[in-house]
């Protein structure tokens, strides 16, 4: 497959960026918010009606003999860093991602917000990402079946190989190295994470997967700088540095139209898609899975309306409150509480409205910005998302935490 070629890198010209005044920004994330709750909790309250229609689905226990379970459990870890498992969500999410990719490459209008960072690298890049996913579960999906329980087998798919690519672009030898290193690195530091530092100190699991994340990230590029088959750095992608060229090229009105696309396409930018056209994927294959058969929708369960609350609200906030850096940087990652704060935070203490607004708030607050500064201080030829890791585990380690003694949550 011939690898498309972006434009040349351009820098965000902030001061030549139409936005709409922040109270429209305000009174439009309130309506969505308010409209989304009041649809996710008539969810809620539709499930225990619904009829399980869909084939039978079950967890896949590490028994590699069931090769269609492992297939769909594979195909379901592509949706964990959203917190919801479901195949039919995985499918629909990269079929979409697909389909903006091509809308892309052909300038269509209705592509939505440039796949992988503008680079035209998708195919390579989620081809790197499934492949370190598929090895992944290879390699350690007995840990699955010796412990009885969830284990972070998805994180390659959103860590080193698709970041690998994104750096060094999209040569077979690139593709194979970020997969091989996704699983032989990213996913044991996560199981180590998970299973001797978040289960005995009661923290999320989030806060390991994510540290294995940023852990094996850190050694797989000082690797790829001593690898000879390595080509050297050459893809730009954003950095939250002021006057940093890059090919994420987004240049529509900060008006409630770009607000609204924006909190959708965060609902995939962990995967390194970051589109509207996925989003709505994701979380439409999310919802049937949630109607149509509970054991879709993995550990959330009866949960899943409220953590997709907790999430809307997250995205709508932290996108209002730092829309302005999305004009000066080109890109700002306000997705970050969308996938560990906001959700790991209504699970923690069972969903309640507290959980909720708590979660949702301080997410937005403080996962981009601590992102940010995190990604300006690492060396250029290390992925900027290992600054996104990083906050996530760091900051919903702290208000978990701070959470759980305060009144009220605890």
């Amino acid at each position: 497959m011939r690898t498309p070629v972006p434009g040349s890198p351009r820098r965000p010209d902030p001061e030549a960026r139409e936005r709409a005044p922040a109270i429209v920004l305000w009174v439009t994330v309130a309506l969505i918010v308010g409209v989304a709750t009041l649809m996710l909790l008539a969810l809620a309250g539709l499930r225990p009606s619904s009829p399980m229609v869909m084939p039978g689905y079950t967890r896949w226990h590490g028994d590699y003999s069931h090769v269609l379970s492992f297939l769909a459990w594979t195909l379901g870890d592509t949706t964990e860093p959203g917190y919801a498992h479901s195949a039919l969500a995985g499918a629909l999410m990269l079929l979409g991602g697909y389909a903006a990719h091509r809308a892309f490459t052909a300038n269509e209008h209705w592509m939505g917000f440039p796949v992988t960072s503008g680079t035209g690298l998708f195919g390579r890049a989620v081809g790197s990402a499934a492949l370190g996913l598929v090895l992944s579960n290879l390699a350690w999906g007995w840990t699955i079946a010796v412990t009885g329980m969830w284990q972070p087998t998805f994180v390659p798919f959103a860590s080193v190989p698709a970041a690998v690519v994104l750096v060094y672009g999209g040569r077979r030898s690139v593709v194979l190295t970020g997969a091989v290193m996704g699983a032989v690195l990213s996913t044991p530091i996560a199981l180590v994470a998970v299973n001797f530092g978040c289960r005995p100190l009661g923290l999320p699991p989030v806060v390991g997967a994510t540290t294995g994340m940023a852990l094996s990230a850190l050694i797989a590029f000082a690797l790829c700088r001593h690898l000879p088959w390595m080509p050297a750095a050459r893809v730009v992608v954003p950095r939250c540095t002021a006057g940093s060229a890059h090919h994420f090229v987004d240049t529509a009105r900060q008006g409630p139209r770009w607000l609204a696309r924006r909190m959708l396409a965060d609902f995939t930018d962990a995967q390194f898609i970051g589109n509207e056209w996925a989003s709505a994927g994701l979380l439409a294959g999310t919802i049937i899975s949630y109607l149509l058969n509970p054991a879709m929708e993995g550990d959330v369960g009866n949960l899943l309306p409220r953590l997709l609350i907790a999430q809307v609200l997250t995205a709508g906030l932290a996108v209002t409150l730092w829309h302005r850096q999305w004009a000066t940087y080109g890109w700002y990652p306000t997705f970050v509480p969308v996938v560990s704060i906001a959700p790991a935070t209504v699970l923690a203490f069972g969903g309640t409205a507290q959980a909720i607004i708590a979660g949702a708030v301080l997410g937005a607050l403080i996962g981009p910005p601590f992102a940010a500064a995190v990604a300006r201080r690492l060396p250029k030829d290390f992925h900027p998302f290992i600054g996104n890791v990083v906050s996530m585990a760091i900051a919903t380690a702290i208000i978990v935490t701070t959470l759980s003694v305060t009144p009220g949550f605890g």
